[in-house]
């Protein structure tokens, strides 16, 4: 057996994240991704404050593992033609520039098509190919701004405030990777290729659906929660513990309730009428008087205590965690959700990272396996030969600064 996408070509002309983070998922499922960048490399190469990690920012690392990196000059009519023969041997081709950029350079659509008739093409840009929205440049946070999301999160009375990393480039490009998978088994079922249009506004609102929905069927917008969980309820919220740490309680149903007031030694907090179903329950008057007193019992306990205690009995109940402590506890987890990959440095030693795999565990030839991440231009010499290029023209094409090739 082997990969699901194994023997598959993505010709990847995105940059930043929503795209690349596309090709990612498609490259950890096998398939082959050739991220043809500018002589200058992806922007990404550089992003963050680890200047001693410029040319492969962690940023970079989490979205191209695996990946061959050709660099070409695309305003050169024979680095456009390198494209035009990349294109011609894909599968899929992948951008994220502006609408018409691709146009402007010869590589729409209708030209790939021309290439190769059933092409997978997919376009992932702020506001989508079509609309009054079309032209503006975006990225994630003027999205999340846009599309409601800063909107909805805190307290209520709190101003607007934007989700910690970048969500809507994230999901917009497992948005788009799952979109091509589609195309592709629609390609291979039916013969036809396929125009995918991905926008980040569009996936935005698909992330919101749980807040979206019930407003598109009342008219009425949900209440900001903070903290506390979807449902409202005051034991789907946070307390903290003895040692200062905190957990986040999810307990919502009545059966749920029972057997939380069973662990922490108060059976008969379910014979009080205030607390006997789940809507007294988050009535607010009840609601404040039930947090009280399990703020106080928390208390009692440290973090870890509690989180095993209360699973143990069907209490959903976990520590609240700073992002390190979660990525080492995934890394002893022995799921395969952190493999380490070799990072070229240039003039220094390679040093060895780490990136979070697909998030889903196959049986057999799942996702991930890569060993390395791209310099800018690596496998140039090696993705022209595919092409067809002769190594009098490879040598030709780098010689006169069409083509780089970084080793």
């Amino acid at each position: 057996m082997s990969q699901p996408l194994a023997g598959y070509r993505i010709a990847d002309f995105s940059h930043v994240m929503a795209g690349p983070f596309c090709s990612h998922f498609l490259r950890m499922l096998g398939a082959e991704v050739i991220k043809l960048e500018s002589l200058k490399g992806d922007p990404m190469r550089t992003y963050g404050p680890f200047r001693e990690w410029d040319g492969m920012a962690p940023a970079f690392v989490a979205a191209n593992v695996g990946k061959k990196s050709i660099a070409v000059d695309l305003k050169n009519p024979q680095g456009l033609e390198v494209a035009q023969r990349l294109v011609a041997s894909s599968d899929v081709v992948l951008e994220n520039f502006r609408p018409g950029v691709m146009a402007r350079l010869g590589l729409s659509y209708e030209a790939c098509c021309k290439l190769r008739s059933s092409l997978v093409y997919c376009s992932i840009s702020g506001y989508g190919q079509s609309g009054p929205q079309r032209d503006y440049p975006a990225i994630d946070n003027i999205v999340q701004a846009t599309s409601g999301m800063m909107s909805v999160n805190g307290e209520e009375g709190d101003p607007p405030s934007r989700v910690g990393w970048p969500v809507v480039d994230t999901y917009t490009g497992t948005l788009a990777a799952l979109a091509v998978l589609a195309a592709l088994i629609q390609r291979d079922r039916f013969g036809n290729g396929q125009y995918i249009d991905v926008s980040m506004l569009d996936a935005s609102l698909v992330m919101l659906t749980s807040l979206a929905t019930p407003y598109l069927v009342t008219g009425q917008s949900m209440p900001r929660t903070g903290n506390i969980g979807y449902s409202g309820s005051p034991t789907a919220a946070m307390f903290q513990t003895r040692d200062g740490s905190r957990i986040s309680l999810g307990v919502v149903q009545d059966n749920q309730f029972a057997t939380l007031c069973r662990a922490i030694g108060r059976p008969e907090l379910c014979e009080d009428t205030r607390f006997a179903t789940i809507v007294e329950r988050a009535k607010p008057e009840n609601a404040v008087v039930l947090r009280d007193l399990l703020t106080v019992i928390f208390a009692t306990r440290d973090a870890t205590e509690w989180e095993q205690l209360l699973n143990s009995v069907g209490a959903p109940c976990g520590v609240v965690r700073d992002l390190p402590a979660a990525c080492e506890a995934a890394r002893a987890g022995g799921r395969g959700l952190i493999e380490e990959v070799v990072v070229n440095l240039g003039n220094r030693e390679p040093a060895v990272g780490s990136y979070v795999n697909a998030g889903f565990v196959f049986a057999t030839d799942g996702p991930g396996g890569a060993s390395s991440v791209p310099v800018v231009g690596e496998h140039s010499s090696e993705v022209l030969g595919s092409l067809g290029y002769s190594e009098a023209q490879i040598r030709a094409l780098i010689g006169a600064e069409i083509v780089r090739e970084q080793r």
